[in-house]
């Protein structure tokens, strides 16, 4: 838990440093407060990282999304290719926050998954996928201007609906059949709760909302889901 935490903390303040040279001018002793949470952030995934079990083979293909995911954003113009792949950042994304919260904890190889393991991976799939719909959606025409894409922003708004209701309906269905694997009946309604608050979350998200909707409601829809789990297995 300290080593995905400091990880976390250490690719968001990565990421910011990043796209704020990107965007703007990049100044060094305005961001010297975010350098230094960068600098705290990494020695404490470094110290967590030697405590704990975690193959290194693991790892690194978190790293890999998350430098993926950054790709758009470098200064090299050979990269200027990936900013077209509006879709697939999206999914990067998606992808990443699965293998962190879902697949990481568990660290076995991918062989040794059983059908629980595989089921709880694509449900967490499916919801960060709603999620990260959710702020591109929010982000979509600053996104524009700056010539950036994401899927919000290259599909239309009645074919991005369609998409995040399929998305819902296949996160929602596919619950029916925890039976098989595994899953207990309380375990079952924590997964539909947490799944019917991503929707009401998605309609609120439709009007226009401010930055504690967004960090606090949205993203702590990650917390809440693995809360109502995690108090339905006591």
């Amino acid at each position: 838990m300290g080593f995905i935490f400091f990880a976390t903390l250490c690719s968001y303040n990565f990421y910011w440093l990043v796209s704020k040279r990107y965007f703007s001018n990049f100044n060094l002793g305005k961001e010297a407060g975010k350098i230094s949470l960068l600098l705290i952030a990494g020695v404490g995934t470094l110290i967590c990282f030697m405590r704990s079990e975690l193959p290194l083979l693991y790892v690194l293909p978190a790293v890999g999304l998350t430098v993926l995911y950054t790709l758009p954003l470098l200064p090299f113009k050979f990269l200027n290719f990936t900013r077209r792949f509006g879709v697939l950042k999206t999914i990067v994304l998606s992808l990443s926050w699965m293998y962190v919260t879902a697949y990481l904890p568990v660290h076995i190889p991918p062989a040794a998954l059983t059908a629980s393991d595989g089921f709880i991976c694509m449900r967490r799939f499916l919801f960060m996928l709603m999620l990260c719909i959710i702020f591109d959606s929010r982000d979509s025409a600053i996104d524009k201007i700056r010539g950036m894409r994401s899927l919000a922003t290259d599909l239309s708004p009645k074919a991005l609906r369609i998409f995040i209701w399929v998305t819902f309906i296949a996160l929602f269905a596919t619950n029916f059949f925890y039976y098989h694997y595994g899953i207990t009946a309380k375990q079952f309604a924590a997964l539909q709760v947490s799944a019917l608050a991503l929707l009401i979350a998605y309609y609120f998200s439709t009007k226009k909302q401010g930055y504690f909707f967004y960090y606090f409601i949205i993203d702590g829809l990650m917390l809440f889901s693995a809360l109502t789990t995690f108090v339905a297995s006591i």
